[in-house]
């Protein structure tokens, strides 16, 4: 119940407003009058304050019209021929929706809210002479070193100084499973020490922290309308002038053409004022809206616009980066291949204790396999130089060997372990060759993996006939490997970064609406051309700024999640959009026909308000 009156100072006055209003029925059953105007009278200045304040600020500064406006004019109208209970129900119901709908803001907020809360306001700095001073995160600089005691939230992003760390990173990534950290392994604010006390170098100022990224994107999309909303309020105005002059029209119909008398026929005419009013039709979007926005931050998806989501329904291709985005980033060993299996193993502690050595990235994957086949025994090696570009070269007594590409490696294309190799490299597979005394020796293939739930996503927007494309800079032969592992339509490879943002320009004319999934700073480009532009969370922050979406947690079958959500934000906007003018024409037919009063009338219209707010609210589920 205290939600409901948190940061809303219009529903506190709103029920203030129905307590008068039930004080004033009492007095005026019992005839004591004035009292029951006077309470009337109050419960209108009350209950109507801060909308007729903004309708007519917004009449007087920017001299527009607005649904405000009419229910004022309605409630007056009413109290003009004497029914004062009816205006003064009118303005509370009116008051009611609107004090429902700021309710919704704030529960859209919520998810802000929470985000700031993960993040602790003081840090413990640890000082040059050794001692720890508590002090403000937000006045933590780069380079400084804090203490994170065992179940506190790390304050601020930075890099492991401790030798190990366990981490819980539930609030970014939504995985429940602690992750280990090593020295010099990044760390997020907001997440969780749950191992002994740590230490932490801070690497990034506090305005560009995650979370403040976050935070940030969530406040901005919730100020951008969607397409719809933004539709809807353009003709407000429209609407409103078009109703001040119907109805007077109509007033002067019911009392000269069809003869109603002077009283009824303002009755009716104040009636109508009420019903015709685009009350509904103006909740039907943004609340919805608000909520759908602030779900998917909640779930980890960050959308910067309203209509970024409105739209992601509406896709007819989408098309993905392939490294780091459909593929893992880093290549896994696949097949370790020897010319003789007897000598396996001291081939293997020859390719450890050389790619050892090297920076590479394929020597990293090589050694996290190999390892542990070696048992921690290594080949020793009387020298070994790293020849740039092509690969090791080792020597140990006699012996030379040899790890890198083809043509450093073999001297012989018609060995038959070196045939056997480049089909593994016909199959898109990176391979290194080892070779002792220029003899080839053994052959290890890798593959840059498909990233967890690539496929069930490729697979999900294919069975709603949406095309699916992989674009890289890799050759054809390694894009196909991958595109048929994940299943996507079409692989276009050899792709150079400015030639991807063409090429978005030109799918966009064959495809319509395209989504455009990536993670580096060669994506940016694709990223801002791209109907929707769709940001992996680990990648760079120049691809984050140049998307209009945001997958905080690196999970790709977010990406259907948030079209799910698209699609379910769409059916309730046309829901409430329907439901609103239907209840409209509705209840101007029945009020021609005077089947309802001023009360029902005003129930049957405000009470729709509160129908697709509340409707809109769903979303936050």
């Amino acid at each position: 119940m205290t939600g409901l009156f948190k940061n809303n100072k219009p529903m506190l006055l709103t029920v203030i407003s129905g307590f008068l209003i039930l004080f004033g029925g009492i007095a005026s059953y019992n005839s004591w009058r004035p009292l029951d105007v006077v309470l009337f009278i109050s419960s209108f200045i009350i209950g109507g304050y801060y909308q007729g304040k903004e309708g007519i600020m917004e009449l007087v500064r920017d001299r527009s019209l607005n649904v405000d406006i009419l229910m004022v004019l309605a409630a007056v109208g009413a109290s003009i021929i004497g029914f004062w209970l009816e205006g003064a129900l009118l303005i509370f119901i009116f008051s009611l929706s609107g004090s429902l709908e700021i309710y919704t803001t704030n529960k859209s907020t919520d998810a802000i809210s929470h985000l700031m809360k993960l993040t602790p306001d003081t840090a413990l700095l640890l000082t040059e002479e050794g001692r720890t001073e508590e002090v403000e995160t937000e006045d933590l600089k780069i380079g400084d070193c804090v203490i994170v005691p065992k179940g506190s939230a790390i304050p601020i992003d930075g890099q492991l100084i401790s030798q190990y760390g366990l981490i819980d990173e539930s609030a970014v990534s939504g995985e429940s499973v602690p992750v280990s950290k090593q020295a010099e392994d990044v760390v997020i604010g907001g997440t969780v020490n749950i191992s002994q006390p740590i230490k932490v170098r801070v690497t990034t100022d506090y305005s560009d922290t995650l979370f403040a990224k976050i935070i940030r994107l969530v406040d901005e999309a919730q100020g951008t309308p969607s397409q719809t909303a933004t539709f809807i309020e353009s003709i407000e105005t429209h609407y409103v002038k078009i109703v001040l002059v119907f109805v007077p029209v109509m007033i002067l119909v019911f009392l000269y053409i069809l003869g109603w008398g002077f009283t009824e026929s303002f009755y009716r005419g104040m009636v109508l004022l009420t019903v015709a009013s685009p009350c509904a039709l103006m909740a039907s979007a943004s609340p919805a809206t608000l909520s759908a926005i602030s779900n998917g931050a909640k779930n980890g998806v960050l959308y910067k616009g309203g209509s970024y989501l409105e739209n992601f329904s509406q896709i007819s291709a989408i098309a993905f980066d392939k490294t780091g985005t459909l593929t893992e980033g880093t290549p896994k060993v696949t097949d370790v291949v020897f010319n003789d299996q007897s000598y396996g193993k001291e081939i293997q502690q020859v390719v450890v204790a050389m790619e050892k050595q090297s920076s590479h990235p394929l020597a990293r994957a090589v050694v996290d396999h190999l390892s542990a086949e070696t048992e921690g025994r290594l080949f020793h090696f009387d020298l070994i130089n790293e020849v740039e570009g092509k690969g090791m070269e080792g020597v140990a007594g006699t012996d030379r060997y040899k790890i890198g590409k083809k043509e450093f490696v073999v001297k012989n294309d018609d060995d038959y372990l070196a045939i056997e190799a480049m089909n593994r490299q016909n199959e898109g597979k990176t391979v290194l060759y080892v070779s002792k005394n220029d003899e080839l020796t053994a052959y290890i293939a890798l593959l840059d993996l498909p990233a967890p739930g690539a496929k069930e996503t490729v697979d999900y927007f294919k069975s709603h006939n949406i095309r699916t494309l992989m674009i890289t800079g890799d050759n054809q032969a390694t894009g196909e490997s991958i595109g048929s592992l994940i299943g996507v339509d079409e692989v276009i490879a050899n792709c150079l970064p400015d030639e991807k943002a063409e090429l978005i320009l030109e799918l966009k004319k064959r495809y319509g609406t395209i989504v455009m999934v990536g993670d580096g700073i060669n994506d940016a480009p694709a990223l801002a051309n791209a109907s929707i532009g769709i940001a992996m969370g680990a990648g760079t922050d120049l691809a984050m700024e140049a998307a209009d979406v945001v997958l905080v947690k690196n999970d790709l079958q977010q990406l259907s999640y948030s079209h799910k959500l698209s699609r379910r934000l769409n059916r309730i906007i046309m829901q409430n959009v329907v439901f609103s003018i239907a209840v409209i024409v509705f209840l101007i037919i029945v009020n021609l026909l005077q089947l309802i009063n001023l009360p029902l009338g005003v129930i049957g219209h405000e009470g729709s308000t509160i129908l697709v707010i509340l409707n809109g609210l769903r979303l936050l589920r």
